[in-house]
């Protein structure tokens, strides 16, 4: 057999279901659970041809690791379609909306992202390999089906990749807290990658300079940031509000 790894919980599993089956090689669900949601998953399933396995729920939870994994876990091909930046960029019709997590390493947060992504209509996510978690179960149950549409690209360096990014005329803005400017003072109608760290830890030193300008998200209350996932959707939403507003 070829390489699999698992992915649990309804949206993920759905969503994959949906748009690529052929990576399915079986379905294990919880053998007391025979609710319309899971009626439905399993019509699917059936549907696609994917095997369906009832299991006790010792076995489920022993492979989701003890994750939450709403009574279904499936395990499917391990190999990822790679995507590089290029590829992004060639398919594009309008400009660019990029994410780029700096130091995300929780991958709660990472599916988080992922979907806020997704919603925002952002084209890629993008983190380098060294100071980032994987897309792994966690982070694609998180996603809640996100992990399936939006291109997750880990690279080497993050310096080098801004700079592919600014090559490739895409403006390159860091959301940071001390930032003279503001997100709201910046026009974002053009190509654009918001780069983010992780709260507290914020951007790296290279990072942060390779960055075209800094910006901040205005607090108004007590509290000093944000969670990378609640920030990414302020940035990413107020550059498609400023879009739609343009084509008014």
């Amino acid at each position: 057999m070829s390489e699999t790894r698992l992915i649990h919980g309804f949206h993920a599993i759905t969503a994959k279901l949906r748009r690529s089956p052929e990576s399915f090689r079986e379905i294990i669900f919880a053998a007391d659970r025979q609710d319309p949601r899971m009626r439905d998953l399993l019509k699917l399933a059936d549907a696609a041809g994917v095997r369906a396995i009832a299991a006790d729920a010792a076995r489920l939870d022993g492979l989701a690791g003890g994750a939450r994994h709403q009574g279904v876990v499936a395990r499917v091909a391990a190999a990822e379609k790679f995507v590089s930046l290029d590829d992004v960029m060639a398919t594009l019709s309008g400009p660019a909306l990029l994410l780029v997590l700096d130091g995300v390493t929780d991958p709660h947060n990472l599916g988080a992202c992922l979907r806020v992504a997704d919603a925002a209509g952002a084209h890629a996510v993008v983190a380098p390999r060294d100071r980032a978690c994987g897309l792994n179960a966690t982070a694609i149950k998180v996603a809640s089906g996100a992990a399936e549409t939006v291109p997750y690209l880990m690279v080497t360096n993050l310096a080098r990749s801004l700079r592919e990014m600014q090559e490739l005329g895409v403006w390159v803005v860091g959301a940071a807290g001390e930032a003279d400017r503001n997100i709201y003072a910046i026009d974002q109608r053009g190509p654009l990658a918001w780069v983010l760290g992780a709260e507290g830890g914020g951007l790296r030193r290279l990072t942060r300079e390779t960055c075209d300008e800094l910006a901040g998200i205005p607090m108004f209350g007590s509290v000093e940031s944000l969670n990378v996932s609640v920030a990414a959707g302020v940035c990413l939403f107020e550059t498609r509000r400023q879009r739609a507003q343009a084509k008014v």
